[in-house]
């Protein structure tokens, strides 16, 4: 439990860094057009909020305020304009950014052991973040009458 109180306390404290790298791999990303609608300041506000109190939302916020926060990004998204397989992959991208700090950030020595560990969780969360935004892409595709093939050329 120190380990994790220690990664987290690492992510708060980096949580403007996090939050300004997210943003430009956000902008950055042919797979994510549509956020060019979203205003810099809004993204950047909303990702930093939630790295610079991930403890607090890992260990006293429940999941009604977990449905509240996400239903109202999604909704603010969904008026803008972004698809929801883009809203997905930047929740995903929120997360992977975070995984690449840990790995690759200012990590103290006894948390240097942890390297292949991370890594094993990191593709574990790969693989199902991928499966999801991909499986958001296909839906929105068959939902617009474009075949499923069509998802694979991006």
């Amino acid at each position: 439990m120190i380990l994790t109180y220690k990664l987290v306390r690492l992510i708060e404290t980096h949580a403007d860094a996090l939050a300004t790298s997210l943003v430009a791999k956000v902008y950055d990303s042919p797979r994510l057009p549509e956020y060019r609608k979203v205003p810099v300041e809004d993204l950047k506000n909303k990702v930093g909020e939630i790295y610079s109190h991930l403890g607090e939302w890992l260990s006293t916020r429940s999941e009604s305020d977990i449905q509240q926060r996400y239903t109202q990004i999604g909704a603010q998204r969904a008026l803008q304009g972004v698809p929801l397989s883009q809203l997905n992959w930047t929740i995903v991208l929120t997360k992977e950014n975070m995984w690449d700090f840990l790995r690759h950030g200012p990590v103290s020595e006894d948390l240097v052991g942890l390297s292949g560990e991370l890594e094993m969780l990191q593709l574990l969360d790969q693989f199902f973040d991928r499966a999801i935004y991909f499986a958001a892409v296909g839906y929105e595709r068959a939902h617009a009458g474009q075949p499923a093939e069509a998802a694979l050329a991006r």
